[in-house]
């Protein structure tokens, strides 16, 4: 199973920046280009007030602040020159959907996805949108704020794939601002079927594709989960991916580059399980020879050495 997709987190709230420009962002592609990767998958455009593009609407209606850097743009001419597939991250508020306000971030969404496709859809590489709203589980309006984003992505680029990277409320789904490395609660996997399976039934048509997170279940259990979401997926008509955290959980400290022979494990469940594609979250950070981790580039040159013992 090969890493053919990475997230850009270029709008975080618990990974530190690295401040790269131009010239590393360029070095980056060309990296990822070495070992395969094809997709490039912005994580959000925008969260609260801070922005990865001049969003004239965000500015104006949400008080935003104005980057100095498009970032959009700057991605969208590097994937141009790598031939990678762009997906753009939609913006999240931080406040209206994780409050029960869903229709607000919808409304919200629906100016964004107007205003980018206006400004940036003419680049080859624009490929898809990354429904970025992450969620573990069926609550209140997510299967409308779903559904309604991802139709009005597809009304507005011409049917262009949408997907979501939900995660799964295991044992180790706890809060990045908390001391705890796991907890007591976790969803069974039966319970983790019957909702999504309600959430994928009221998404079909709106969602092309689904990539759970890799890293809040034990790794015992990845094989019992991978099953049944590939054949969540086969039923409701969506590409099961898999989003192969590069970042290590069981850490004190958050977070750090994972260990390869984790990530290997990962990636072997999800090829047995049938996998369609495999992204990660995410490669400038911790897998980046020139990352500010100099682990990255060992579990970069440790990754490398595994992709030639693939046939």
């Amino acid at each position: 199973m090969r890493i053919t997709g990475t997230f850009l987190d270029e709008i975080s709230h618990d990974i530190p920046h690295q401040n790269w420009g131009p010239h590393e962002w360029d070095a980056d592609f060309s990296h990822m280009k070495e070992i395969g990767i094809d997709t490039v998958i912005l994580i959000r455009s925008g969260y609260r007030k801070w922005l990865t593009y001049p969003s004239a609407y965000l500015m104006q209606q949400q008080g935003c602040y104005q980057p100095p850097v498009d970032l959009v743009k700057q991605f969208l001419e590097l994937a141009d020159k790598h031939r990678m597939q762009f997906y753009f991250g939609l913006y999240d508020s931080g406040q209206y959907w994780t409050r029960g306000e869903f229709q607000k971030e919808v409304d919200i969404n629906r100016q964004v996805i107007d205003e980018v496709w206006k400004q940036y859809g003419h680049y080859n590489s624009f490929k898809g949108w990354y429904l970025t709203q992450e969620v573990s589980r069926r609550v209140k309006g997510v299967i409308d704020l779903y559904a309604q984003l991802g139709k009005h992505c597809k009304e507005v680029s011409g049917n262009l794939p949408t997907f979501i990277s939900p995660w799964i409320d295991g044992s180790k789904a706890v809060s990045a601002a908390s001391g705890n490395l796991s907890r007591e609660e976790a969803i069974s996997v039966k319970q983790h079927e019957d909702e999504w399976s309600e959430i994928f039934d009221g998404i079909k048509g709106a969602v092309d594709a689904v990539a759970f997170q890799d890293g809040h279940i034990e790794y015992d259990q990845l094989g019992t989960f991978f099953e049944v979401n590939k054949r969540m997926a086969l039923k409701y008509g969506m590409q099961c991916w898999t989003n192969a955290e590069t970042f290590d959980r069981d850490m004190p400290i958050k977070f750090l580059p994972i260990k390869f022979e984790k990530l290997r494990l990962k990636l072997e469940a999800a090829r047995k399980a049938g996998y369609d594609k495999a992204i990660t979250f995410e490669f400038p950070h911790f897998m980046s020879p020139q990352s500010s981790y100099i682990s990255a580039a060992h579990l970069y040159d440790r990754y490398k050495e595994y992709l030639k013992t693939l046939k």
